[in-house]
């Protein structure tokens, strides 16, 4: 299954299920982070809801916002593409690099990324996404997928100079709309391997990051078994596991976003994940 949060119109955002027919409304959830808490009934609920829907609303009718709007928390992995940390003149991690981004930052599909004026090296990452569906701590590696939801897109926006002027990464990766997430969390089940998904980002049509999944260095068991050592997962919470090799602070010369152009990211089964970057303050 792919849900979704959208707006139609004026009204309150609320959750959907995206299919061929169209978008099924699920507002007997206030919120795709209750389906998520809901587990295995609420899924069962959404299941009974599609063999039963008489109604779809047309997907071109609609306004899709991040699939989460405010999840617990955002984890992500720095470094975690051998490429990547090579690219950055940085050593290969024998532990995952873990930051925050705040949630504050989440940005919809299709809406503008704003630059920052404090900043000058304005950078983009293409990253793939877990999105945790049950709570655990201490989880064994071999239990990784009983608490995961599904998988979705993230573009881990990052100033550069700000994130690098200090070892704290968050704020220079935290700015508001730094934190592009969707178009959909896609289900675990229809996701055959997460580890063995093509991932690339565009600008203007101009492919500048291409890898796969497999490249990751440390992958979902590692990443969810060392994150729930430290602190219980909750369900919502996102671990977006690192971005490969491309983006503009390994270039020669370095390539900064720029107003104007538009950054599409697209990963395998998970649709793509599209934002115009726009001056900001």
């Amino acid at each position: 299954m792919k849900f979704i949060t959208f707006r139609e119109g004026g009204q309150n955002s609320r959750p959907g299920l995206l299919t061929d027919k169209g978008i099924l409304d699920l507002s007997g959830f206030g919120s795709l982070a209750e389906v998520i808490q809901g587990g295995a009934e609420a899924l069962a609920k959404v299941e009974s809801a599609e063999k039963a829907a008489a109604h779809w609303i047309p997907a071109e009718s609609v306004t899709l916002l991040a699939p989460l709007q405010s999840p617990p928390r955002i984890f992500c992995i720095g470094l975690n593409y051998r490429d990547h940390a090579i690219e950055s003149k940085m050593e290969i991690p024998k532990l995952p690099t873990v930051f925050l981004k705040l949630t504050a930052a989440i940005a919809n599909p299709g809406e503008p990324i704003r630059l920052p004026s404090l900043s000058k090296q304005p950078d983009y990452e293409a990253e793939f996404a877990l999105v945790i569906g049950k709570r655990g701590k201490h989880i064994s590696p071999d239990k990784w997928q009983d608490h995961v939801f599904g998988y979705t897109i993230l573009n881990d926006v990052s100033a550069r100079d700000i994130q690098l002027s200090t070892s704290q990464w968050t704020m220079g990766k935290s700015f508001d709309t730094f934190c592009p997430i969707g178009p959909a969390i896609v289900t675990k089940d229809e996701i055959a391997d997460p580890h063995e998904l093509s991932i690339q980002l565009s600008i203007d049509g101009e492919t500048l990051q291409k890898s796969n999944t497999r490249e990751l260095i440390f992958k979902a068991p590692e990443l969810i078994a060392y994150l729930s050592s430290i602190t219980a997962l909750e369900p919502g919470d996102i671990i977006s596991t690192g971005t490969p090799a491309g983006v503009g602070l390994g270039r020669n010369p370095q390539r900064w976003l720029r107003p104007g152009e538009t950054v599409t990211i697209e990963i395998e089964g998970l649709g793509k994940l599209t934002n115009p970057v726009v001056a900001g303050e």
